[in-house]
């Protein structure tokens, strides 16, 4: 049991409260997943990629990145929010970032990567993850969060949700994969690596494969209904949009409301009660394999 909270902003002058409404969504579904909690956040483009780094704490991430700094010659824009930083790299030094840090800081590890997203996870209470990163001051167009109870793999921050296998893409899941290690294995043969055993982590390799290949998120979304098997709900963050999709059982709780400002998704109805103009939105359930997107072009 998990909860799933996602928002995405039709009207630009509620982008600065894109962090302080998802907080309190997030918040929200703590009895649902009290074990670790994450967020992905669709901000200012870097006019390059974003890396999202996570290490044991700011001084190994700060001795880390001087060291690529000087080995690569480079000089990067940081920002640091606990346990993570985001660096603004050039889009042509990210391979030769990601290769020193692997061999240089194996302790150091890249959550995310993407001109605007950025993605932050921990173990701990949601509200409590949500101020370390200092959520409710972040301002973007749409968002997507997690909070997990493991049920079946251990409470850690590697197994926290968004997971990203793909430049400014992330996927949240709630339900369980039963095929996800053959997927593994079949992505694995196509050249996608993964950090983790977490089916989540498979399903967002999935949806990365399908659209390097050529399909729409929309296309990605509808051939996950037949290649993933099990019971789940997806909600997926993309550069320009935000989608929904339920697998054909539709078991896992799921809601949403959309208004001329926003759509919203949350697992249970309290998650979306507070926000803006909510009496008059329309609210509905997800319909079994259905995909729903709202991109921006």
């Amino acid at each position: 049991m998990c909860g799933i909270v996602g928002l995405y902003l039709k009207n630009s002058k509620l982008e600065p409260q894109l962090g302080s409404l998802l907080s309190k969504m997030l918040a929200t579904m703590t009895d649902r997943g009290p074990d670790s909690a994450g967020f992905a956040v669709y901000g200012s483009d870097s006019h390059g990629v974003k890396l999202t780094l996570r290490g044991p704490g700011q001084a190994a991430l700060r001795k880390a990145i001087s060291g690529v700094e000087e080995a690569l010659a480079l000089t990067f824009e940081k920002t640091e929010r606990d346990t993570h930083t985001v660096i603004s790299v050039p889009a042509e030094g990210e391979e030769r970032i990601r290769a020193w840090l692997k061999d240089e800081a194996p302790s150091v590890d890249v959550v995310s990567a993407g001109r605007r997203m950025e993605i932050y996870k921990e173990v701990g209470l949601p509200a409590a993850v949500a101020e370390r990163f200092d959520l409710a001051g972040m301002t973007g167009t749409h968002g997507i969060g997690h909070t997990r109870m493991a049920t079946e793999s251990a409470v850690t921050t590697n197994g926290a949700h968004p997971f990203s296998t793909g430049i400014d893409e992330c996927l949240v899941h709630n339900g369980s994969l039963s095929n996800h290690n053959d997927m593994r294995r079949r992505l694995e043969r196509e050249g996608l690596t993964f950090a983790t055993k977490n089916d989540t982590e498979v399903a967002a390799g999935y949806l990365s494969w399908r659209m390097r290949e050529g399909a729409s998120l929309q296309q990605a979304l509808e051939s996950s209904l037949s290649d993933l098997d099990g019971f789940f709900t997806f909600v997926v963050g993309t550069e320009t949009g935000f989608a929904v999709v339920r697998d054909p059982i539709a078991c896992k709780p799921a809601v949403m409301a959309e208004t001329d400002d926003y759509v919203a998704f949350g697992s249970e109805y309290r998650a979306l009660v507070g926000l803006p103009g909510i009496a008059s939105a329309r609210v509905f359930e997800p319909e079994p394999a259905k995909v729903y997107a709202w991109e921006r072009h």
